[in-house]
């Protein structure tokens, strides 16, 4: 089985049909603690049907932890989805994906949003924030084609825009594609793993910040809906996505340069790789660091109950393990930019906006 970050080459015609991956969820707060009895619990998502299986799984989740409650998923359209005709990394516009839910979120329409991590900024619009991490799923960007551009030159990548239906259909009804690189996580999800033709590893294409793993946004002083979806935190996956998204935080990067990452948490070390390339995968640059991050969850009620680690908040997570996971990315960050990643990434925006 394909790790969560994995890219997938699809080749070729194939039915669908198989099974999808579960996600881990954290311990339950006791029922006193969670404040929302009685209430209905609104979930919102993209009306994508991958985007729908993944909320479908968090809020299976949820009912299993809190089967007293009951939860309604509004389903809306972003403007991600609205623009197919052009490349992500050209749009230019950030929160492609989560802009409407968000104000959804706001105006008090749902109670808490789905993503797919990934499509979340490192900053979070004031009086949001990440109120579980569980892990699965994934897309496609700069970043893989810049990768593969440099282990394979005489490969000729294009843009392929739309969600999985529409990418697939693209290969199977059209002549321009012979392949199509997507994530490995996301085909199971839709039950589409007779697609995969190759796996990509690590060591063939590093994945995007966040790839592999849900983000349920919720507001930062709704406390009810924060207790309640903080039962869903995968805590390894958490402690990943920390030290990610403070490398690209510190990098300074997003979806119009290749920035690439792949983490790994081993025996109380979280080890994570981090790398930026040029648009053609002619320059790069590629380190490793680790830190430890086994720390005894201490009772950390007060001031800084609700401390978040960039846009997450997790308070069944010890903090000492979320610091270390944060101060790894911004010092991973930190060594690339000593060795010239401003100017590899700078150069890869001028590019990307000129194409």
């Amino acid at each position: 089985m394909a790790e969560p970050g994995a890219a997938a080459l699809g080749l070729g015609r194939a039915e669908s049909g198989g099974g999808a991956d579960g996600a881990g969820a954290g311990a339950l707060l006791p029922r006193e603690e969670n404040g929302v009895d009685g209430r209905a619990i609104r979930v919102g998502t993209r009306r994508s049907q991958l985007a729908r299986i993944q909320t479908d799984s968090v809020v299976t989740m949820l009912r299993e932890l809190y089967p007293d409650l009951h939860f309604e998923i509004v389903a809306m359209s972003t403007t991600g989805d609205k623009i197919l005709d052009t490349a992500l990394s050209k749009i230019g516009e950030k929160s492609l994906f989560t802009k409407e839910l968000e104000n959804a979120l706001e105006r008090n329409e749902v109670d808490l949003v789905v993503h797919s991590l990934k499509d979340l900024p490192t900053s979070l619009p004031p009086g949001f924030t990440i109120g579980a991490v569980c892990n699965v799923i994934g897309t496609s960007s700069l970043r893989r084609a810049a990768q593969l551009k440099k282990k394979f030159p005489h490969l000729e990548f294009r843009d392929i825009r739309g969600n999985l239906n529409t990418r697939l259909k693209k290969l199977d009804e059209k002549e321009d594609f012979s392949a199509i690189i997507l994530a490995a996580a996301g085909l199971k999800r839709m039950g589409w793993e007779n697609r995969i033709g190759q796996l990509l590893g690590p060591e063939d294409c590093l994945y995007a910040v966040g790839q592999g793993a849900l983000a349920v946004e919720v507001r930062a002083k709704d406390q009810e809906i924060l207790n309640m979806v903080s039962a869903l935190h995968d805590a390894d996956t958490l402690l990943c996505c920390i030290a990610e998204r403070a490398f690209m935080k510190h990098l300074e990067g997003g979806c119009s340069v290749p920035v690439a990452v792949n983490t790994l948490l081993k025996d109380g070390q979280l080890y994570l790789t981090g790398a930026v390339y040029s648009l053609d995968g002619s320059d790069s640059l590629k380190e490793t660091m680790q830190t430890g991050v086994s720390y005894p969850h201490q009772n950390e009620d007060g001031p800084n109950d609700d401390v978040q680690h960039v846009g997450i908040t997790a308070k069944n997570v010890p903090g000492r393990a979320q610091e270390a996971a944060e101060n790894l990315g911004v010092e991973l960050a930190s060594l690339l930019l000593s060795k010239g990643a401003k100017h590899i990434l700078s150069v890869a925006r001028q590019l990307n906006d000129a194409r």
